[in-house]
């Protein structure tokens, strides 16, 4: 990790880069396990950690239940459980939620092909502007559903664990049609199975049109080998760089997944009667028999009988057994809630429950959130990634205030250099501090915190208006942070001459860089 200096006069007028006090740059899991119930900075932490930040409600939550109980019932999470009232029917009167996925993109593509058919270049023109309005307007709400969710949704682990799926199976929405695709990906491949089977979902991921044509396996065919999705998928989705796998078993997990592909036509392809029968059709993935190769593989050792669609089924068993891949979700799951260099003892307790259980996410993540680390105020400090950042300043600054325009949120993301679906590479967000401590980063902070502090009337009054926005009342949250902070901090914002200032100088500190 990469250390920053930040003196007390520096993050009060924000303009230069930070870092810790140095207590705080401990690593590890010093500390028993905690006896319950936690004390007021554990269930802060706890909170921090399970989800998007801190509020009241949460904090009272975890106090009532117990730790170990509100685990359970975050384990337990339903994907398909309502938001708040107000806040769900926004979601209910989104094109993304009212509409089939397979007649936006039908519409969506009809556009496209009639702008290169209209007679005229105005007609042209028009149609190819509604077809980027289409996919803008697609990819805008889908955005705004997820900080929707992250905001305000109870399940705070669910939203975690959607986030951390979709930044590990990652795909960009520049590819293609992506943009139209990416709320689906959301909904259909991931979130169902975010706390349940890595099995499951890694065979949604597998025949999703997002996924195939982000790593265009849609153009993979016997005489047309493409490796892009085989290779990932060994590399990145689960044994993990360097974990033992060859070229030889990426070109033949290649030749498993020749066929499988995306049709938007609603008429099914022409092929030879004699594999006609083993076609597939899911909405727009489809398995083309004449597209695939039907001959014997040999994967990780193992001879996979040429046989059609079920061939990955095979291959996806096999790498979900494999040591490698338990031991490399593991270990990216405690990189993301706790630390850059997890406890190995830790990391290993969660790889042995990811193999037992075959890859049940629940039973992986229960080692972790039960640790005494997981709790432990000081130890294993995690600096805050662009979205946790934003996303915990306004979860403990406005609680439960709906937003109304997720616009300037989802623009400062892109702005902090985490932009909803903007990941180009496969490879996801990084995790680590020292994608995201740098000066120019701390500045882009310091700015938006002054922005929040203010009251971020843009978020929480209709766009385009001019309705004043107050700020909460802000007692509560300082009694609540008053025992975590550091001496030099808690100095600093008692100096703070107005409830606006104090908001930015907390979001500003070095304290809340960290969760």
């Amino acid at each position: 990790m990469s250390s920053l200096t930040l003196t007390r006069r520096d993050w009060l007028i924000g303009t230069a880069a930070v870092s810790l006090p140095p207590a705080l740059l401990l690593s590890g899991c010093a500390g028993l396990a905690p006896t319950p119930p936690l004390d007021a900075r554990q269930r802060q932490r706890a909170a921090d950690r399970i989800g998007w930040g801190a509020t009241q409600a949460q904090l009272a939550a975890i106090e009532q239940q117990g730790w170990p109980t509100y685990v359970d019932n975050q384990l337990k999470a339903n994907p398909a459980a309502p938001l708040p009232a107000p806040i769900q029917a926004r979601i209910d009167t989104m094109d993304i939620t009212l509409l089939d996925p397979l007649v936006r993109v039908r519409d969506a593509e009809a556009l496209r092909r009639n702008g290169d058919k209209a007679a005229t270049e105005a007609d042209r023109t028009a149609m190819r502007q509604a077809y980027q309005a289409a996919q803008q307007r697609a990819v805008r709400e889908a955005g705004e559903r997820q900080v929707l969710r992250q905001l305000y949704s109870e399940q705070q682990l669910l939203e975690q664990m959607a986030w951390f799926w979709f930044n590990h199976f990652n795909v960009h929405q520049g590819k293609r049609d992506v943009r139209l695709l990416v709320a689906d990906y959301e909904d259909r491949a991931l979130r169902p199975q975010a706390l349940g089977s890595f099995r499951l979902m890694l065979g949604a991921v597998a025949r999703h049109p997002a996924m195939l044509r982000y790593l265009d396996n849609d153009q993979n065919a016997a005489r047309a080998i493409n490796e892009n999705y085989a290779r990932e998928l060994l590399e990145l989705h689960t044994m993990g760089v360097d974990s033992g796998y060859t070229q030889h078993d990426v070109q033949e997990l290649a030749r498993v997944l020749t066929g499988f592909g995306v049709r938007i036509d609603q008429d099914a392809p022409r092929m030879a009667q004699k594999v006609a029968a083993q076609y597939q059709r899911d909405g727009f993935f489809e398995f083309h028999p004449g597209r695939h190769d039907f001959g014997d593989k040999q994967v990780l050792g193992r001879t996979i009988k040429g046989r059609g669609a079920d061939e990955l089924d095979e291959v996806l068993d096999l790498l979900v057994a494999q040591p490698a891949t338990a031991r490399h979700v593991s270990h990216k799951l405690a990189v993301f809630f706790l630390s850059d260099q997890p406890p190995p003892a830790l990391v290993d307790d969660m790889a042995r429950a990811f193999e037992r259980s075959r890859g049940d996410i629940r039973a992986t993540l229960r080692p972790l959130l039960l640790s005494p680390a997981f709790v432990a105020p000081g130890a294993s400090p995690k600096f805050k990634d662009p979205q946790h950042y934003l996303l915990s300043g306004l979860r403990a600054s406005f609680e439960s205030r709906p937003l109304q325009n997720s616009q300037p949120l989802q623009n400062w993301l892109r702005r902090l250099g985490q932009g909803l679906y903007d990941k180009q590479t496969p490879d996801g967000y990084p995790l680590t501090a020292e994608a995201w401590n740098s000066a120019g980063q701390m500045t882009a902070r310091f700015e938006i915190a002054r922005q929040i502090g203010g009251g971020a009337p843009a978020l929480f009054r209709p766009d385009g208006t001019n309705t004043p926005v107050p700020l909460p009342d802000l007692q509560p949250l300082k009694a609540r942070v008053d025992a975590s902070l550091a001496p030099a901090t808690r100095e600093a914002l008692a100096q703070a001459g107005t409830p606006q200032q104090w908001l930015s100088l907390w979001l500003s500190s070095p304290d809340f860089m960290y969760r």
